[in-house]
């Protein structure tokens, strides 16, 4: 399975179709909202958080497993 590159996710549209603002929609993902917009906007996005939202928007995950992991690994910092 190759993993999503930027321009096989729209993340303005993925961000939009969800209902929720930048900083909303991006915290979910331990993102900041300016870095949120930087990568909506083409900057380069780490691969982690690329398999992330696409695991995500293909509902693999849900934001209940998403937030827990997100907590699990605030933890260990």
């Amino acid at each position: 399975m190759a993993i999503a590159s930027r321009k096989d996710i729209d993340l303005a549209a993925l961000r939009a179709a969800s209902g929720l603002n930048q900083a909303d929609f991006w915290r979910k993902f331990g993102i900041s909202q300016s870095g949120g917009s930087r990568y909506e906007r083409g900057g380069r996005m780490p691969m982690p958080i690329r398999i992330l939202i696409r695991a995500w928007r293909d509902k693999l995950i849900d934001d209940a497993a998403l937030a827990a992991l997100l907590r699990k690994v605030r933890q260990t910092k």
